[in-house]
């Protein structure tokens, strides 16, 4: 018997949430880092930290968790590379401060690769049988794009495209995402006394919109406020309140042919398996970038990218570090109720839990799967 295995079943209206243990325990978080993140996309960077040819890139996937060393960087042609930042000769770390260059050189013992994570050079191994292999390349990895971000992953269970193409396919053709400008001073990043899969839960309903978040109620239509899924992610839409900012397309003439066609939509909330939070407002895009740091603890990167300035501070889309507070207070309740002895399984409500449900699913397909 897979001691792994969580039913949930596939009708909402038949199904239970995830058991309490799932958040809490961390033999279970043991297992969500190897099945679940070690397999998805993460947004790592920004296409503007490196845009001149020979950029380089030092990062750290999840940072506590995974802890993988990373490298990003732009050739002298101009591509782009995700490559590991571990020598392959004895481990060390090839590059350790962002900046240019036309070349990696380990500072160690003098290896030389290219920009593009292949073998040059390697002083004092003249006598070396079978040398140099393709072993001796940096591992490269996959990097997705859109939209200026940039993503990576470690062993994907899908592809990059499959994952964005249900963004690129409702905002393309009328949201100039070509535009997007990030904004600096706006980044924000927040700690939750809470488990990551219990962040994402609260961003995958508006059913608590009226109960949490008083400001944002009054900005959206919540009566009509729906969720689609799809494979890997869902989206969450919100209209306009009477009188509030909306985008002025799909509902322009423009796009006769769009599903939000002659509706005043204030936002799009998009949630990419697992951690990976796009909200498009008229004024932009905001970035959550959700990351795990332990069972009962999460970070949360808020970044944010403008097309329209003189939007901002209106509707949906204005007052986030306040929406945050609300989300992170009510969160941080809900973790210490997942630990209480007395508490198993709850139900999903069928009309407004559909994206918590699809999340469930997913995960639990994902955790039960053999190595």
């Amino acid at each position: 018997m897979n001691r792994w295995a969580i039913a949930i079943d596939p009708d909402i209206r038949r199904a239970s949430t995830l058991p309490g243990h799932v958040y809490t325990d961390p033999e279970w978080f043991a297992r969500q880092v190897e099945r679940v993140l070690a397999r998805s996309w993460h947004i790592v960077a920004d296409e503007s930290e490196v845009d001149a040819p020979g950029s380089v890139l030092p990062l750290t996937l999840l940072r506590g968790v995974l802890d993988e060393p990373l490298l990003v960087t732009r050739d002298p042609a101009g591509s782009l590379h995700c490559l590991s930042n571990v020598c392959t000769h004895r481990a060390n770390r090839v590059v350790a401060e962002p900046g240019v260059c036309t070349g990696l050189r380990c500072r160690y013992h003098g290896r030389r690769f290219g920009l593009d994570g292949r073998f040059h050079s390697m002083p004092e191994f003249e006598d070396a049988l079978d040398f140099p292999s393709p072993a001796d390349d940096l591992p490269c990895l996959g990097l997705g794009r859109f939209a200026g971000l940039l993503a990576t992953a470690l062993a994907p269970a899908m592809p990059f495209d499959a994952l964005i193409a249900p963004v690129a396919e409702r905002l393309g053709g009328w949201f100039p995402l070509d535009r997007l400008a990030p904004d600096p001073k706006a980044a924000q990043d927040y700690e939750v006394a809470a488990p990551w899969a219990l962040y994402c839960d609260n961003y995958l309903e508006g059913f608590h919109i009226p109960y949490v978040h008083p400001g944002l109620a009054g900005a959206v239509d919540y009566p009509s406020y729906r969720t689609e899924t799809f494979a890997w992610g869902s989206l969450q839409i919100a209209e306009a309140a009477t009188g509030e900012a909306a985008f002025e397309a799909p509902s322009a003439a423009p796009s006769p042919g769009h599903p939000e066609h002659g509706r005043r939509i204030a936002a799009y909330y998009f949630w990419l398996f697992p951690t990976t939070m796009l909200n498009f407002y008229p004024w932009g895009l905001s970035l959550n970038v959700v990351e795990p740091r332990g069972p009962a603890r999460t970070r949360v990167l808020f970044r944010t990218y403008v097309c329209d300035a003189a939007a901002r501070g209106r509707g949906a889309g204005a007052g986030l570090e306040r929406v945050e507070a609300e989300d992170e207070a009510v969160v941080e309740q809900v973790a210490l109720g997942v630990r209480s002895r007395l508490y198993r399984r709850g139900r999903y409500s069928p009309a407004r839990e559909i994206g918590v449900h699809h999340f469930h699913r997913l995960l639990a397909r994902m955790l039960a799967e053999d190595a």
